[in-house]
């Protein structure tokens, strides 16, 4: 069947086993029109299924859709073809089948002009440029030698923040943890990056908050799509000068990476070991594909992906942990008996507290960073089941969903760290997908976890946070990454 026969209806099932587990839900082909405009299904004129997402956020709208037609959809957004999934059968199909032909990620106007020219292994297509530029980052910056070299980095940052909340508790000061974990983060990568924090004080907050909000303004939530888009129309007319503002952060972010690289670049190499340091010495021996632009492209990917989403994982880790107060004194205790030193938990530590990553997977699955993984694009066209997905359809992974199926877990919306208890390596099938999917799957998820288990298990261990009033409050907002609706703010009263 081409595209243009199945008038965009939603598909059924890719597999019998997945239909016999969702009977009944599904929207086949073979229907008449008054069957299935029971729930509207109808793609209007210019703007397809848009109607039916603009009470939900996109998530839980494609979560709501699938719950009455099936794991996988293919619906019309704007002038795109999109193809959600919410099943492990349907995801699997994709990404073992056809994971070559889903390697790419759609275009969009902010790849446009945050790529440099499609030069980096966020945004490249997939081929030989992607496959040496992802190998380079893997090797440079995300291997295991790597994140053992510069756990010092981690350790001390961690150690700073704890010196600020016992600082901050002899006020008996409120503390903005979305705040300060945001401002760990971003230290950390940026120590990484160029070898310098940024602050030369650690307890000048001023200075500190000044840091911040520049390199936010610079570096955060710059990965989302528009409404241009999905309309390109709105993009030749101006939409609201969008496409403006985004050319001027990208003026302001290259000249800040500019300046960081020839800054490094005259100090001649002070050893510090920093990622830019590493990329300039590659330059010199192959000047044409070490370029300041490649390097400039390596280095925005960690500033945009590290410094958004761990402070987003270690918010809502602690939050279930202060809801749980039994969940919190185990992974407590675990600590006290297995770091045998006397002094702050360190990245060494953290292979022998596995209740504590327990924990931090329950809080992806939970609370996943992205709730939509970042989306994928097909590169021609392919078969799914009985029907045939055109080229430039955008692939959207609702992880989110999967985390949450009862039929997949057991007591699904209940915080249980228990349940990841022996489990080994960072997906389980394609029912658990935190740190995505396929080839372009996160090569950081190794630092991601190092750092959140690190600065969760330091607070834990030097900490009694008291919640402020009640409850905390779990309500998400969907984005890229999905963070809390309400910052989490506590009272730190250091351990006896």
């Amino acid at each position: 069947m081409n595209p243009s026969a199945m008038k965009f209806l939603l598909l059924k099932a890719i597999s019998e086993p997945e239909q016999e587990r969702r009977s009944g839900t599904l929207m086949e082909p073979s229907l008449t029109r008054k069957k299935w405009n029971e729930v509207d299904p109808t793609p209007l004129p210019i703007i397809g299924h848009l109607h039916l997402i603009k009470k939900y956020p996109l998530p839980q709208a494609l979560h709501h859709l699938s719950s009455n037609y099936g794991p996988v959809l293919f619906l019309r957004f704007g002038c795109r073809s999109v193809l959600s999934l919410s099943s492990p059968e349907s995801i699997e199909e994709c990404f073992t089948n056809h994971d070559i032909t889903l390697a790419n990620r759609p275009r969009t106007i902010t790849s446009d002009h945050f790529s440099y020219g499609y030069k980096n292994f966020g945004f490249a297509p997939y081929g030989h440029l992607w496959r040496t530029l992802r190998r380079l980052s893997t090797l440079e910056v995300f291997s295991s030698a790597s994140l053992q070299k510069n756990s010092f980095i981690r350790n001390e940052e961690v150690s700073n923040l704890c010196s600020s909340l016992f600082r901050l508790s002899g006020k008996s000061q409120r503390v903005d943890l979305k705040y300060q974990f945001t401002l760990l983060t971003a230290h950390v990568m940026l120590r990484l990056v160029s070898g310098n924090r940024g602050v030369v004080e650690v307890s000048d907050s001023e200075s500190e908050k000044s840091f911040l909000d520049d390199f936010k303004l610079r570096f955060f939530s710059s990965m989302s799509m528009n409404v241009c888009d999905h309309f390109p129309v709105l993009r030749w007319i101006g939409y609201k000068g969008l496409e403006k503002r985004v050319i001027e952060m990208q003026r302001m972010r290259d000249e800040y990476l500019q300046r960081l690289i020839d800054d490094i670049r005259m100090k001649k190499f002070d050893s510090t070991g920093s990622v830019v340091e590493k990329l300039l010495k590659l330059q010199e021996s192959e000047p044409e594909f070490y370029s300041d632009e490649v390097i400039k492209g390596i280095v925005v990917l960690m500033f945009n992906a590290g410094s958004d989403t761990s402070p987003v994982v270690m918010e809502w880790t602690m939050s279930l942990l202060l809801n749980h107060p039994d969940k919190l004194e185990k992974v407590r205790e675990e600590i006290k008996s297995n770091v045998k030193h006397k002094g702050l938990i360190q990245d060494s530590d953290l292979s022998c507290l596995p209740y504590l990553r327990c924990v931090i997977y329950e809080t992806l699955r939970l609370y996943p960073a992205a709730p939509l993984l970042l989306p994928h694009s097909s590169s021609k066209r392919f078969n799914l089941g009985n029907y045939e997905i055109p080229e430039n359809t955008m692939l959207l992974v609702n992880a989110w969903a999967v985390h949450r199926d009862s039929e997949l877990w057991e007591e699904a919306d209940v915080f249980k760290p228990e349940r990841f208890e022996g489990f080994l390596g960072d997906r389980d099938g394609f029912r658990f997908l935190p740190f995505g999917v396929g080839r372009r799957a996160c090569p950081a998820a190794g630092l991601g976890m190092r750092l959140v288990a690190l600065t969760v298990g330091a607070l834990v261990q030097c900490f009694e946070l008291e919640k402020v009033e009640g409850d905390i409050d779990m309500r998400p907002v969907f984005s890229v990454a999905m963070a809390k609706a309400e910052p989490l703010v506590a009272l730190p009263k250091p351990c006896p």
